[in-house]
């Protein structure tokens, strides 16, 4: 087990800046989540990131913005600009269940005390930094800006809002995983040797009040337009996410008021190299100190736990991973991923059980098209929906020598796959049959293998309608998949379970689409855990399918549950076979004319 220095943590306090004779900083970063030393914290990779690059940096995690604003003034004025996240997941999704009801507890803070953000920290903490040192440029980046970066429906506010540069008063917004722009931002700044925040980098957003479009910009409908017509507000949505999963994308130009929004296409999907840099940087992996034993729930998932790649190209319409980080799959070489593994077997209390050797979608590691000049030219957002992309490469080979290199060290005793798999991907037949072999030999290893006793999975929905609108695979892939994985189980002697995930009030699901659902998974023998009511969060096509009530690509009328009355009862046909629900899914099913349905839940046949 390695000793650690304070020292060995970016500094959080004037104390801590002073151990290591610094009297000025260059970037002061401010995140809405406890410090924590690990690759999977967006604050600890750009502040490891911009000290690689011999950078003066601070992390001011959960500052108090209810008092004196001491947090705020405490280690002074940066040399080039305060950076600023809300966390690594969006404030109001951390802060509020589906039903708008505050959570009980914040997973990204010590001891998942709930109290230790705003709302919309990006926001709060710009303006305050703003009135302080009005002539500090703050940078704002994050998935909660991110998804922000233009005119979005706020479900917690039940309002279109507009770009939170607008709100925050912001310079500059970093869109995506942000380390290409943020370092090019640090270099540009050096050069000119003032604060004066350039407008030409990729993966940037900015206010400006003259632009002049070119030929080659995307001019979308202004935020006025939007608020005045929700069609116009679905049209811009389709144009916003085909940008952002474009390998040479547009400039997009927003009009608010007398100013414009723009955003700039953002840069090619890091090389390998380059996201083997931002892994390799000097983590702790651990809590900062001045946690002392506190738990940090967000941590204790994934302390055990290596990410392999960044990108998912499934596209799912509720999802905001291919808007935040993309659709292209960006994959760590096995040396990267073997060094943090070994770096993981040295922590405290390890066992030799690795948790997760995952990321997005368990099982796209190295997946990328045959021919990648195709891909430049693709827009579309799914490459496996509504089938798989025949320049796809699909081949499960690279991932099954990961999985081996990593059972094979010493240190290791079992790897475990926590995050979701793709069994779509597992299904696919290719014309290659090695990429056939591999698949199969790929699906038996990881139930034989890597299975910690239940295996996540997602069909999210039962009907085949709503699935399309999902951009989710047929019901009977997940079927098929079931029989796969219930006969290497019972041919390995293995009682693991199959863990399906599933949606309420999606976007174009009704209550009777409900109800066969909850038939289904009876029939199925599964009593479901893993669920979950649609939120409406910002940059989705189900949300701006959900709030205009046209999906964005066709401008065609879609049904949504709206109110809480609808939803609650969407949701209890999970839960049909709770005594308390009983009574309530009987009149439900009679009102909505299907009795039918009752015999096939109740039945005791």
């Amino acid at each position: 087990m390695k000793e650690y220095r304070l020292t060995d943590w970016l500094p959080t306090t004037k104390k801590e800046m002073e151990l290591r004779g610094w009297d000025e900083l260059d970037v002061i970063l401010f995140s809405g989540d406890a410090y924590v030393d690990h690759p999977s914290f967006g604050a600890a990779v750009i502040g490891r990131l911009l000290e690689a690059e011999g950078l003066r940096v601070a992390i001011i995690p959960q500052p108090n913005w209810r008092d004196d604003l001491r947090d705020f003034k405490k280690l002074g004025r940066p040399r080039l600009f305060f950076g600023i996240s809300a966390g690594c997941m969006d404030s109001m999704v951390n802060k509020y269940t589906a039903n708008k009801r505050l959570r009980s507890e914040d997973a990204y803070t010590p001891d998942g005390r709930p109290d230790m953000r705003p709302e919309y920290p990006s926001i709060v903490y710009s303006k305050i930094l703003k009135e302080i040192y009005p002539d500090v440029p703050v940078v704002l980046g994050g998935i909660e800006s991110s998804l922000r970066r233009l005119t979005h429906y706020d479900y917690w506010q039940e309002k279109v809002q507009k770009s939170i540069l607008c709100d925050s008063g912001a310079d500059l917004l970093i869109y995506g995983m942000g380390e290409k722009p943020i370092l090019e931002l640090c270099k540009k700044l050096n050069e000119s040797g003032n604060q004066s925040i350039p407008h030409d980098i990729p993966q940037t957003a900015y206010i400006s009040k003259s632009i002049e479009p070119t030929a080659d910009d995307l001019v979308l409908n202004s935020h006025e337009a939007c608020l005045k017509d929700k069609k116009k507000q679905a049209a811009n949505f389709k144009h916003i996410e085909e940008e952002s999963n474009k390998y040479s994308a547009s400039r997009i130009l927003q009009a608010v008021g007398n100013e414009t929004v723009v955003v700039n296409p953002p840069y090619p999907p890091l090389s390998q190299e380059e996201l083997d840099h931002s892994y390799d940087l000097p983590y702790t992996r651990l809590p900062h100190p001045k946690y002392k034993n506190k738990r940090i729930p967000a941590y204790d998932m994934i302390k055990f736990s290596v990410n392999i790649h960044r990108g998912c190209f499934g596209g799912c319409a509720f999802c905001t991973i291919s808007a935040h980080q993309g659709k292209f799959i960006m994959s760590r070489s096995k040396n990267s991923i073997l060094k943090e593994v070994k770096e993981v077997a040295q922590l405290p209390d390890f066992k030799g059980y690795l948790s997760d050797l995952g990321g997005p979608s368990a099982n796209m590691y190295m997946m990328r098209g045959n021919d990648e000049n195709i891909c430049k030219k693709c827009k579309r957002p799914s490459c496996i929906h509504p089938k798989v992309c025949p320049n796809l490469n699909t081949d499960h080979r690279p991932l099954l020598d990961i999985y081996n290199a990593v059972d094979s060290l010493p240190q290791i005793k079992k790897s475990f796959i926590g995050s979701g798999v793709r069994y779509d991907l597992l299904l696919h037949k290719s014309k290659d049959e090695a990429i056939n072999k591999s698949t199969a030999k790929y699906t038996k290893e990881l139930i034989e293998k890597h299975v910690s006793g239940r295996l996540k999975v997602a069909p999210e929905h039962t009907s085949e309608r709503v699935l399309y609108m999902m951009r989710k695979p047929s019901f009977k892939q997940f079927e098929e998949f079931k029989r796969i994985f219930d006969r290497i189980n019972k041919e390995s002697n293995l009682r693991q379970q199959l863990i399906p995930y599933f949606i309420s009030s999606h976007p174009g699901c009704t209550e009777e689409d409900m109800a066969e659902l909850a038939v289904k998974t009876k029939q199925m023998d599964f009593h479901l855990e893993q669920v979950q009511d649609f939120t409406p969060t910002p940059m989705t096509v189900a949300t701006e399918a959900w709030y205009t009530g046209f999906h964005p690509y066709t401008l065609e009328p879609i049904y949504s549950a709206r109110n809480k009355k609808e939803k609650l009862a969407q949701r209890q046909f999970f839960f049909w076979y709770k005594p308390e629900e009983r009574k309530n899914i009987m009149n439900e099913l009679r009102r909505i004319k299907r009795p039918d349905l009752i015999d096939k839940l109740y039945s005791r046949r």
